[in-house]
């Protein structure tokens, strides 16, 4: 047993000494709006960004772990027979935990197609009512949401391009008895820059 083990942390490590290793900063902009809004709600995705990098671990096969910080806005109708009586931003601040597995489409010296899907946890930092018309605040909130997320990565040499899309899992609320009925999940695109660092073996 202990020569197996032996054996397969060497060829692990061979494998992991072979692959191509990247590091991939990124920057750009989301649209989080939220399901299934309450009576006499509405939800609309404005527009957040986000800061982070990811890993990126594999040749035409490779799992991307990341971490990116990012300020997520949705603007809050309250109608009455659809007459708006308000209207207010919950800003959100998320700390996102990503560990996607990917597969290039298209490997080539001038463009690489990726497509990457699995599990991201977003941390939730804080709320902001711009407002203060909503009585929302951070303890209304789950503090953490399980989402599915899957996306495309364009590499044109030094440069990356990474449109995506994400599925919240988890409820937004909390078990606070003035939200605990109300089922709302994130759904979050977006749109991210950023450039390539690392070997990139073709």
């Amino acid at each position: 047993m202990k020569k197996q083990l032996v054996v397969l942390t060497a060829a692990l490590l061979t494998v992991s000494a072979a692959a191509q290793f990247q590091i991939n900063p990124q920057a750009g902009v989301n649209f989080q709006n939220i399901t299934n809004p309450g009576p006499g709600l509405e939800y609309k995705a404005n527009v957040g960004w986000q800061l982070g990098a990811d890993l990126r671990f594999g040749n035409r096969l490779f799992f991307q772990p990341g971490a990116h910080f990012g300020r997520s806005s949705t603007a809050y109708k309250v109608l009455n027979n659809d007459t708006l009586l308000f209207e207010d931003d919950l800003v959100r601040t998320n700390l996102k935990l990503n560990a996607l597995v990917g597969y290039r489409i298209i490997d080539s010296y001038q463009f690489d197609l990726r497509f990457m899907v699995g599990p991201t946890y977003d941390v939730l930092l804080s709320v902001d009512n711009r407002n203060d018309d909503i009585g929302y605040n951070r303890g209304d909130y789950r503090k953490g949401s399980l989402n599915l997320d899957a996306a495309l990565g364009f590499d044109m040499g030094l440069f990356t391009v990474q449109p995506g899309v994400s599925f919240g899992l988890s409820r937004v609320f909390s078990d606070n008895p003035t939200v605990q009925d109300i089922g709302s999940r994130y759904l979050t695109y977006g749109l991210t820059i950023g450039i390539n660092l690392g070997d990139d073996d073709k």
